[in-house]
């Protein structure tokens, strides 16, 4: 398994999802352009010291991370009608796909990704802006989640 983040805008979410990749011992792929340096140190902060542990890969555009990746699935996250994730089957090889932080994944990259998952919230926000709820699950939080239930899916399916 895999983490994929595109066009990331905020170092501190992807210094924490860093971190959970570092917990999880999996790769961390990077699509650009970046909204920060790798070198930024609100990003180094919230990854603390697991940056050595942590495999990242960085990609110039979607397509070069696309073309790296085949055939492997990639398994996109979006509020937007998905799969809901405790539906969903993850596979051993899957590519976990997250958006920016302020646009999410555009639909072209939605429409190249195997499946489109979204997060059960029963406070989620629907129709205009005056309406309570929750728009969306901040980027790092919705990878944490993500990332536990595969990881559960794959290493304890059976009761093993």
């Amino acid at each position: 398994m895999e983490v994929a983040l595109f066009e990331p805008r905020i170092p501190q979410n992807t210094g924490n999802i860093a971190r959970s990749c570092a917990a999880f011992n999996i790769p961390l792929n990077l699509i650009e352009p970046l909204g920060f340096q790798l070198e930024d140190k609100y990003l180094k902060r919230a990854g603390l010291d697991y940056w050595p542990q942590v495999t990242v890969n960085k990609y110039g555009n979607f397509d070069k991370f696309l073309a790296s990746k085949s055939p492997r699935r990639i398994i996109s996250f979006s509020k937007k009608n998905g799969i809901y994730l405790n539906d969903f089957r993850f596979q051993k090889d899957d590519i976990l796909l997250f958006g920016r932080e302020d646009s999410g994944l555009p639909e072209y990259i939605i429409d190249t990704s195997d499946f489109l998952i979204s997060i059960f919230m029963p406070n989620l926000q629907t129709g205009n802006n005056d309406q309570k709820g929750v728009r969306s699950l901040n980027l790092s939080v919705a990878c944490g989640i993500a990332i536990y239930e595969a990881h559960k899916q794959i290493n304890f399916q059976n009761g093993t």
